[in-house]
């Protein structure tokens, strides 16, 4: 069997252990289904995200000329205390700006490889934590815009980590944490802005991913440089496929790349 299409990160379903499905345009895999299963993968060409050119990726799945371009790509993205909308200020595209800024955000602590602090849209729960690979997560604060969240994260950060070790992720050298606690820790530090918005009383999520055998010293695919790569998949965790041999592929990472599966 199999199937070409461009890669956008995997969708995902809560469940035990979580589903996850690769979305091509006119078709789709259940990567739950391909465990203890040969794949090949194959690059084809580029497409970018935006303007579905043959151009090199930049970055987030698109050329440099539309990843300097989309909304999507803006700094605040990555960076949510410098979104603007709920001033009526424009960055790159007012109307697009409003309607991803100016809706519940949800400021949360994640362990996946260490307790991290982490801003997402309130819709976008569950989601955001099986993308980051957490076996357990809970919400701090929930606010009425990005802003807010994003100054609350960068608040926190002095007092938690906002990063994820990938490798230790992807290891699964991990403990569980009380994410209770933690919250309880971090409360004073939370800006006065923010302080109507604490969540007092929530349980954490435990999550399970589907996942065979977690690779000792994993080695991540550049599947750009290889341009094929075969391997029998043990696992999926975070936006990772794991292989028996240590081989990682990120999918998110090569967002814009035009792949060709082969499932043997």
């Amino acid at each position: 069997m199999t199937y070409q299409g461009v890669l956008t990160k995997m969708e995902t379903e809560f469940a035990s252990p979580i589903q996850y499905y690769l979305v091509f345009e006119n078709d789709f895999i259940n990567m739950n289904q391909l465990l203890d299963k040969t794949i090949g993968l194959q690059f084809v060409k580029y497409q970018c995200l935006n303007c579905n050119l043959n151009k090199p990726i930049y970055r987030q799945g698109f050329c440099k000329s539309c990843f300097y371009d989309v909304p999507q790509a803006a700094d605040w993205v990555m960076r949510p205390e410098l979104s603007t909308a709920h001033l009526d200020k424009e960055d790159r595209d007012l109307e697009y700006e409003k309607k991803v800024q100016l809706q519940p955000h949800i400021v949360y602590l994640a362990n996946s490889s260490n307790v991290k602090v982490g801003v997402t849209r309130k819709s976008q729960v569950p989601t955001r934590w099986i993308d980051q690979g957490a076996h357990e997560a809970i919400e701090i604060v929930e606010v009425p815009n990005r802003y807010l969240a994003g100054i609350t994260e960068v608040a926190l950060k002095d007092h938690v980590s906002d990063k994820t070790n990938w490798r230790s992720m992807l290891k699964n050298e991990i403990k569980d944490e009380n994410l209770v606690e933690w919250r309880e820790k971090l409360k004073g530090f939370v800006p006065s802005e923010a302080m109507d918005y604490f969540i007092e009383s929530n349980s954490e999520t435990n999550l399970e991913f589907p996942v065979l055998k977690y690779p000792e010293m994993p080695k991540s695919l550049n599947l750009k440089k290889e341009k094929l790569y075969t391997g029998k998949l043990v696992g999926v965790k975070g936006q990772y496929l794991i292989f028996e041999d240590n081989t990682v592929f990120n999918v998110r990472a090569n967002e814009g790349l035009v792949v060709q599966i082969a499932v043997q």
